[in-house]
């Protein structure tokens, strides 16, 4: 398990990398000539991706919302190929780089898949007809929780309730272009479901006492065993209509994420270790719901992916990755953004992206997304449990 009291940010401890964001880049290169071996591009992996969760994976559904948790404008989408397209990041999420993992300093010929997907298109963009749904669609919404009452004071959003409803809403017109119950069923049994839920629950909720009773009402435990209880009945849900296979991502160390650390809840050189803590019952109880799950419904697989265990890592070993930045976000925030949830808009970004392992004072880099992509892929039983999603895809 991930001790928290080993991550620390005292500038002098640092190790930098001169190459800045070199192992990364490297893995990358790698992944890019071994495209060459390949050949050809290959057929997808599997049919199709579907997302549900928060900011950390939202491609956009919050553009069209009278929300304050929107990105649909400049710096965000600084490093993405189609700019600011409401993804809270520089660049890829995890579900782009798990869709497709390519290096953008590289010519196009040499990109590289992980599961040969095409970036798939948010709920509210993915167009009226079925044909637009055959390769997956990304329900995530910022702001969104397991909670119904999640994320209520940044205005509308998706709740993992709704994001289930919408996936529902949308399962008529895909059967329609699919024809036959057996080519339908087939579908969505070999489809993936990523959810990456949890965060907004203790950040916009929790962690709120000034505006939410959760924290006066539910020990940590208690409140990380209701989250569970509300999060397993709509997996069931997802399940129960045919979706098989299912990436559950944990939550990362979320007393280290710079809005934390500004809250003066902890010395400014370390992460405020009673927030990693409450996570931890929440993971632990998501890898039990797994095993779990696992048991009791043969003929589907569940998988935790541990990012807890992942992003701790960067942080207690950043030369390893190539990261020098640790505790503040890489754009443009006030010096006291405990309450900032976005970057401000038309600010000049950091031009050294690849070293910092935050973008905001919430969201991870591209380069923190695509390490996080890449052990989910590949990574052993500490990184993905039981297996991993190249394991996933190919059941």
């Amino acid at each position: 398990m991930f001790q928290t009291d080993k991550i620390k940010t005292r500038r002098k401890n640092i190790t930098r990398n001169p190459h800045g964001g070199g192992n990364t880049r490297l893995l990358l290169v790698m992944l890019g000539y071994l495209c060459l071996i390949k050949g050809a591009v290959a057929a997808p992996q599997i049919p199709a991706m579907f997302a549900f969760g928060d900011s950390l994976i939202d491609d956009g559904n919050n553009n069209g919302l009278n929300s304050l948790a929107k990105s649909n404008y400049y710096p965000y989408g600084i490093d993405f190929y189609q700019g600011s397209t409401g993804r809270f990041c520089n660049g890829k999420t995890v579900v782009d780089a798990l869709c497709m993992l390519d290096a953008p300093f590289l010519p196009l010929s040499l990109s590289c898949d992980l599961l040969e997907l095409p970036y798939i298109p948010a709920y509210t963009t993915a167009g009226p007809n079925g044909t637009s749904r055959l390769g997956g669609v990304n329900y995530a919404s910022a702001g969104g929780g397991i909670l119904d009452e999640t994320g209520q004071h940044l205005g509308e959003r998706y709740s993992l309730n709704q994001q289930v409803l919408n996936f529902e809403s949308d399962l008529n017109s895909i059967r329609a272009v699919l024809g036959t119950d057996r080519s339908y069923n087939q579908f969505l049994a070999r489809s993936i479901a990523v959810m990456v839920f949890g965060s907004n629950d203790y950040i916009n909720n929790y962690l709120l006492p000034s505006l939410y009773n959760s924290g006066y009402n539910y020990t940590p435990e208690q409140f990380a065993n209701l989250l569970l209880n509300h999060y397993t009945r709509q997996i069931l849900a997802l399940n129960s209509v045919g979706l098989r296979k299912f990436l559950l991502a944990g939550v990362g160390p979320l007393g280290c994420i710079p809005s934390q650390r500004a809250s003066g809840a902890a010395r400014p050189d370390r992460c405020v270790d009673q927030v990693n803590e409450m996570v931890v019952f929440f993971n632990q109880g998501l890898r039990s719901l797994v095993e779990q799950l696992n048991s009791s419904h043969p003929g589907s697989i569940f998988i935790y992916g541990n990012t807890y265990a992942a992003v701790g890592d960067m942080l207690n070993n950043p030369a390893n990755y190539g990261f020098s930045v640790l505790d503040r976000g890489c754009c443009g925030i006030e010096q006291n953004y405990e309450w900032q949830f976005t970057c401000l808009p038309l600010s000049t970004p950091c031009p050294n992206r690849n070293q910092y392992v935050f973008w905001d004072a919430f969201h991870p880099t591209e380069s923190v997304n695509l390490i996080l992509a890449q052990k989910a892929y590949t990574g052993n039983q500490t990184d993905v449990y039981p297996i991993n999603v190249q394991q996933l895809a190919q059941l």
